[in-house]
């Protein structure tokens, strides 16, 4: 625990203007992103009595061993500022919305030929409109299967789409009518195109005029007598009205609105949006959060509309959905001050933004029900929490218990070596901080000084590696001095250099050191990994193994295992974080394994590597079709010149015409016409070095 009077910034240095700062750790990781009006003003008040400020603050504080700043023009570049920072370092002790579930959205593929109508979860990608968030997927493909009957837009995979375009026969939805089926050329191009965007302007709301327009066309075909055109009609025009039901109208004057209400305690807070487009609640989505730090509701509608328009561009109505920037933002208390958070707002918009409290109205009666969602997400959550928190802390302190740490280790590595009959030996690295996984520090190494099936000399490799970075990013930054080179020691010019890059200002990829290293083993693999160590001269990390057919812990030097209870919650945990450290191998391990196989007869071809064999297989499709082609079609082919061309087309022709492709680590037939080969050979089942089947 550091003093902050250790670090206080000398009087007069912090200069009296806008900006924002941020306190690193003794490790230099960043652990807390602020701004400020006046930066001199805001942290001084962190260094004063300890006992006055809150005991986040406090914690914070304490934690930190430095701080520093950037100077900005003006407030709404210190607002931009943070949310950037916040975003690339995720500091510990920022407040960080996490959403309680994952929301599906109704997406419409533009930035493709053929437009596709589809659930998507996750990030936005360009040039896809997007309709919602929904609570539940059902109610998107409720949705969706009304207005397919009025708008046939396509919904299949891209797999579907060019299985039917091959064989020449659309899927079952193209036969009964709700699929224009433009993998067979019903409809062209332009048409469809012009049928999805008619689908996502009903959508946005714009409902009256096509719905208009389908009454007349009805009434058209009844006048001339075309009875079942018009029943036809008649039919759409109830789907569509089925489907508008589904979004009730919630106010009257056709207002694009966002509502945000916060429900809090002392410890966590509930974030509720409601998206109102056009009237109608288009979308809802809500985020659960730890406060970390001393945050009242005005600061945590701040970080609420940071997070929800941080990456948001552009008008709503022109996104489409709860897509973009409303006109107006509705919320139960205006952040301090107001007015940079609305111009930015307005910045990203491109037009004037209203960020306001509502008073009176349909928009407080709403504002109300928002609210009523806020609390009873909390008190859900909290439920669900209370036991998920318990359990955690449990499982730490039986492991600490079980190995006779001196503290719970708050930070445990998991390693795992993975290969396929001793080619392509990869290993990972896993990390689970407070007993959750932190995938953005997972790390995985491929295994090079030696092939084959040696799970111990692979694991010292490893262990020595890791911890090698991390000893010489102390030495750099002058945190530790050695007294004497170190069998294997890494030489004093190594690029690594520093904890935190100094062009990017983040923390390198092996800083922080664990309380303690789990390897996926018995005793030989512990052994090697305590010897790797020792060699090192770290003795601060303590080591276990866990070995998979009895779940028994290995420690280093024992010739007993520790045996905890199968419902022991610290077993469960070494068993999640194993778990995970084999899947990530296995996942790593297959992608090499996708890489080493080989196409028959292109494996003889001098001079021809890897890359230009993907490439031609890539091109062609198949080795059949590539052996049917000319030189000059050869040629075609980037990175491929004449001579080469030539030399390939001879290989190929002297080659038994039916030679299949081969995968070298399994010995499985490669069919030459799967169109799977056409963007390189995929990866074949196979085995892991336990003989489980990957």
């Amino acid at each position: 625990m550091a003093d902050p009077s250790s670090y206080r910034p000398k009087p007069g240095q912090i200069p009296d203007s806008p900006g924002v700062y941020k306190f690193r750790d003794e490790h230099g990781r960043v652990i807390y992103v602020g701004k400020a009006k006046s930066l001199r003003q805001r942290l001084s008040s962190y260094f004063q009595d300890i006992t006055n400020l809150h005991q986040r603050t406090a914690t914070m504080v304490t934690t930190a061993a430095s701080v520093e700043w950037t100077v900005v023009s003006t407030e709404v570049e210190a607002l931009q500022l943070e949310y950037s920072w916040i975003k690339e370092f995720d500091p510990r002790f920022n407040v960080k919305y996490r959403d309680d579930k994952s929301y599906p959205s109704l997406a419409v593929t533009m930035n493709e030929e053929f437009p596709r109508v589809q659930v998507m979860r996750g990030p936005k990608r360009k040039g896809v409109r997007y309709f919602g968030p929904y609570a539940h997927a059902w109610a998107i493909r409720e949705t969706v299967d009304l207005l397919l009957r009025v708008f046939p837009v396509r919904t299949c995979s891209a797999g579907v789409f060019k299985r039917s375009a091959q064989i020449g026969r659309p899927c079952l939805l193209g036969y009964i009518g709700k699929c224009s089926a433009p993998c067979v050329g019903r409809i062209s191009e332009p048409d469809h195109r012009e049928l999805a965007e008619e689908f996502c302007d009903f959508m946005a709301g714009h409902t009256g005029t096509y719905l208009r327009r389908l009454e007349q066309r009805m009434k058209d075909a009844a006048s001339a007598m075309e009875y079942e055109q018009a029943a036809r009609l008649r039919d759409d025009l109830e789907a569509l009205r089925r489907a508008m039901e589904k979004n009730a109208v919630v106010l009257a004057d056709a207002t694009d609105a966002d509502l945000i209400a916060v429900a809090e305690d002392e410890l966590e807070a509930a974030v509720q949006i409601f998206h109102v487009r056009g009237g109608r609640v288009r979308g809802q989505r809500g985020w659960v959060t730890d406060k970390v730090e001393a945050v009242d509701t005005a600061d945590l509608v701040e970080h609420a509309i940071q997070q929800l328009y941080g990456d948001e561009s552009g008008d709503a109505e022109q996104s489409g959905g709860s897509g973009g920037v409303p006109k107006e933002v509705l919320v139960p208390a205006l952040p301090r001050p107001a007015e940079p958070v609305a111009q930015w707002l307005s910045d990203r918009r491109g037009s004037q933004v209203s960020l306001r409290v509502p008073q009176r109205g349909d928009k407080k009666d709403l504002m109300a029900t928002v609210q009523r969602n806020a609390q009873q997400a909390l008190a859900l959550h909290k439920t669900r929490r209370a036991s998920d928190l318990t359990t955690r802390s449990r499982a730490l302190e039986e492991i600490a218990a079980a190995l006779d740490l001196d503290t719970a280790p708050l930070r445990i590595e998991c390693y795992d070596i993975s290969h396929l009959q001793g080619d392509d030996v990869v290993a990972s690295m896993v990390v689970f901080e407070d007993g959750l996984a932190r995938k953005s520090e997972y790390r995985r190494f491929q295994i090079k000084s030696f092939a084959g099936q040696d799970d111990v000399r692979s694991m010292h490799e490893v262990i020595s590696r890791r911890f090698r970075r991390y000893l010489l990013e102390k030495q750099k930054t002058g945190e530790w001095e050695p007294d004497q080179p170190r069998s294997g020691e890494v030489a004093a010019d190594d690029p690594v250099g520093g904890p935190i890059d100094p062009d990017t200002g983040r923390p390198r990829k092996f800083a922080y050191p664990p309380q303690l290293v789990v390897v996926d083993g018995g005793q030989p693999q512990v052994a090697a990994a305590r010897r790797a160590l020792d060699e090192l001269g770290i003795a601060d990390v303590f080591v276990c193994g866990l070995a998979k057919r009895l779940e028994e812990v290995w420690v280093p030097g024992d010739d007993d295992p520790v045996i905890l209870p199968r419902s022991s919650e610290g077993l469960y945990l070494l068993q999640r974080v194993r778990d995970e450290a084999h899947r990530f191998a296995i996942g790593y391990q297959r992608s090499k394994r996708s890489k080493s196989m080989k196409a028959g007869a292109l494996d003889e071809v001098p001079g021809l590597g890897g890359t230009r064999r993907q490439a031609l297989l890539k091109h062609f499709g198949s080795l059949k079709r590539l052996r049917a082609a000319t030189v000059e079609e050869i040629c075609q082919v980037p990175g491929i010149g004449r001579r080469t061309a030539e030399t390939v087309a001879a290989a190929l022709a002297s080659a038994a015409p039916a030679a299949p492709a081969v995968n070298t680590a399994t010995g499985e037939i490669i069919e030459e016409d799967d169109p799977a080969t056409a963007g390189g050979p995929p990866a074949a089942a196979g085995r892991d070095h336990r003989g489980k089947s990957t």
